[in-house]
This record gives structure tokens, C-alpha cells and sequence, in this order.
């Protein structure tokens, strides 16, 4: 039985899994637009936008809780340049919107195995 058990596995161990994630997150962030199968988009999608929430949050408070944002944001990121951008260019397009800053558009089947394949980007306002 599968009672109270949370997340994607997506087939890898847990080390390969969370870096996986962690680069995923970043790509998206970097781009703003990614072409990856449904089930790990399903996977990153909460993750990037309790990051965005991170983000708006630590730019509106105070700077202790503005230099603690960025910290955690850089523990969950591989890049503290994307980091950058999230706070100084993504999170703020975002300010007056209360969720929902990610968008996925199904492409369909990939060719060599059939798996579902999505855009995730970022909502353009």
C-alpha cells in the first residue's frame, strides 16, 4: 500500500533524485521556459513556486529576513547568479500576483518511449 507516501521517485536513488530536482529548478528559473516530461514537471512545479513565493516575500520584508530568503534560496539552487535573477528580476513580475506563476502546456508523446512530454514556464503577465 502506497498510504501516506508523498513525491515522485522518478526510477533514481535519493541523491540523483534531489540533484535532478535542484537542476530542473534552476533550468527553469535560468530560462524560463523547459521542455521535460510531465511526471518530473509534476515533480518541480511546487518547488519553483514556493521558491518565487521565497522570494517575494524576503524582497518585501526587512534585511535580516531579505539576507535569510536569499540563503535558503541558494541552498536549494545550484547557481547563485539564477539566484540573482530570482530576486531581483522573477520575483518582482510576479509582486501582485497571490500564485500560480508557472504554466504547463502538454506537447504529447516523445518518439523513442512514448512519455508524456510538457513545457513548464514561467506565466508572462
Amino acid at each position: 500500500m502506497r498510504h501516506r507516501i508523498a513525491g515522485y521517485r522518478l526510477g533514481r536513488s535519493s541523491a540523483h533524485r534531489t540533484a535532478l530536482r535542484r537542476n530542473l529548478i534552476t533550468d527553469l528559473f535560468r530560462h524560463e521556459r523547459i521542455r521535460t516530461t510531465r511526471t518530473k514537471a509534476d515533480a518541480i512545479r511546487g518547488a519553483a513556486e514556493r521558491l518565487i513565493t521565497l522570494a517575494k516575500n524576503g524582497n518585501a520584508a526587512g534585511e535580516a529576513k531579505a539576507v535569510h530568503a536569499r540563503r535558503l534560496a541558494n541552498a536549494r539552487l545550484n547557481d547563485p547568479v539564477v539566484v540573482r535573477k530570482l530576486f531581483e528580476d522573477i520575483a518582482p513580475r510576479y509582486a501582485e500576483r497571490p500564485g500560480g506563476y508557472t504554466r504547463m502546456l502538454k506537447l504529447g508523446p516523445r518518439l523513442g518511449d512514448a512519455a508524456a512530454m510538457v513545457i513548464l514556464e514561467l506565466v508572462e503577465e
